[in-house]
């Protein structure tokens, strides 16, 4: 790649840094918040839920409109807002104000993420070079989120608030390089096609409400849950109905014809529902069971970070020597492996003991995430780009909301009493979830495995897969 091209990934990498940073610092950063601030147990899981739902509820709406709207004018605007927003939460003084601040930062990332990825496979032709830099992308993000954990812990030791300001200055230097380095682009010619409003409320609201639903559901009593549930389902029936009648949709659903791009987001909800939910399992096990502190979790479960390094270097080698679907096949695998050797866990585990289940874990994600990526934009026509990155966002979103809700619940209710025995028991039930969710996702993404050597499909409105 030229040095224009790495000038444009730097920036793109940044931006996806600071999303994973932010997410990570401000996990570590609740107790302190809640201690300082006087927040219910409520109050603060929606200070987490706001950005969940900012987040995954419109996500498909800001792919769309880096497609109708320009990628480049969509990035640039929507950071600028994460900046503000960001900062906001820096200086608030309730958790009223916190959580509206996580909600837009959450809007602001649905809308900059699908537009990033977007100029990405627009931008590098299809083939290695693209592959190269969404596996480059990919272990950057992954990265964010590794450092956040021990960055948050350090910067929470001086003050919560560093946590909101220090991706302020990230995002400075971002958008600052963003301005810069990323090529001017015409507006979109969007000659018959209009905004679809009605489309795009439906279903934005039923999103909302379905990752709320699963978020919540732990929480919540059973009947809110289920109404919520199915409020949201028949919102998304709505949609799909307004689509069906739409000369200008939101998301065209012929785009669901593609085999590898729907193997590709199913296995990435399956993929992060096990990944979000062990991380929060293991959180758990070694703060409330073992007694560690902050900043030694952190350093612990660095090493899942490795992907980091491996995606870049290893990963593209591999997919050129195996393709794109078998990697896939194989990280998922080494997931439900890393899953299965934690499953027996003990009260006095060793770090050494532990280590086996990060470290793989950490070469999954490398060899899982990234070629997913590439498997969930593949053969799909530059100007559908977006769409097909805020699907694969929402995938991703959906799942970890939906991995935490699930092993949050088969926690609770396999926990009988405070006796460290009791909660290693529900520690163990949990366990179940992850390891369970990549052998799904495994099995989801071995029926590509047939078609791994063919062509993907170029879809264009109104034909058939090819």
């Amino acid at each position: 790649m030229s040095a224009r091209d790495w000038g444009v990934l730097f920036v793109l990498c940044g931006a996806i840094f600071l999303e994973g940073i932010d997410v990570a610092m401000l996990n570590v950063a609740l107790p302190a918040i809640r201690s300082e601030l006087g927040l219910s147990t409520g109050e603060l899981q929606w200070v987490m839920s706001a950005y969940v739902l900012g987040y995954g509820g419109f996500m498909l709406l800001g792919g769309r409109a880096a497609d109708l709207f320009g990628r480049r004018r969509m990035f640039v605007f929507w950071l600028t807002v994460f900046l503000l927003f960001s900062g906001l939460g820096g200086f608030a003084t309730d958790g009223w104000t916190l959580i509206v601040a996580r909600f837009v930062t959450g809007v602001a990332a649905a809308f900059m993420t699908p537009a990033g990825l977007s100029i990405i496979t627009t931008g590098f032709e299809e083939g290695p070079r693209r592959d190269k830099a969404l596996l480059v992308y990919s272990g950057t993000a992954a990265g964010g989120f590794s450092i956040g954990l021990v960055v948050g812990g350090l910067l929470t030791s001086a003050d919560w608030r560093w946590v909101f300001f220090a991706p302020v200055v990230l995002s400075i230097l971002v958008l600052m390089a963003a301005l810069a380095l990323l090529p001017a682009s015409p507006r979109p010619d969007r000659t018959g096609e209009s905004v679809d409003l009605a489309g795009s409320v439906s279903v934005t609201a039923a999103i909302v409400l379905l990752v709320l639903g699963v978020e919540r559901a732990s929480h919540a009593g059973l009947g809110w849950t289920l109404g919520t549930l199915a409020a949201g389902l028949v919102l998304l029936a709505v949609f799909v109905a307004v689509e069906r009648r739409s000369a200008s949709p939101l998301v065209r659903l012929g785009i669901f014809r593609s085999g590898p791009l729907v193997r590709a987001n199913l296995s990435a909800l399956l993929f992060a529902a096990g990944f979000f939910g062990f991380q929060f399992l293991v959180v758990l096990y070694l703060q409330e069971l073992r007694g560690w502190s902050t900043l030694q979790t952190s350093f612990a479960m660095i090493v899942i970070g490795v992907d980091a390094i491996l995606s870049p270097t290893l990963t593209p080698r591999l997919v050129a020597r195996f393709g794109n679907a078998r990697v896939i096949f194989g990280g998922l695998l080494l997931a439900a492996l890393a899953y299965a050797l934690f499953l027996p866990v003990g009260a006095d585990w060793t770090y050494p003991a532990m280590f086996p289940s990060l470290i793989i874990l950490g070469l999954a994600f490398a060899l899982a995430y990234g070629p997913l990526t590439i498997a969930a934009t593949d053969g799909i026509e530059e100007r559908e780009q977006g769409l097909a990155g805020g699907l694969l966002y929402t995938s991703f979103q959906f799942g970890a909301a939906l991995g935490l809700s699930a092993v949050t619940a088969v926690n609770v209710a396999a926990t009988e009493g405070d006796s460290p025995a009791a909660l290693l028991d529900g520690y163990r039930a949990a366990l179940v979830v992850p390891f369970a969710a990549a052998l799904i996702a495994a099995v989801v993404s071995a029926f590509g495995l047939r078609s791994a050597k063919e062509a993907p499909a170029v879809l264009t409105p109104g034909s058939a897969p090819r």
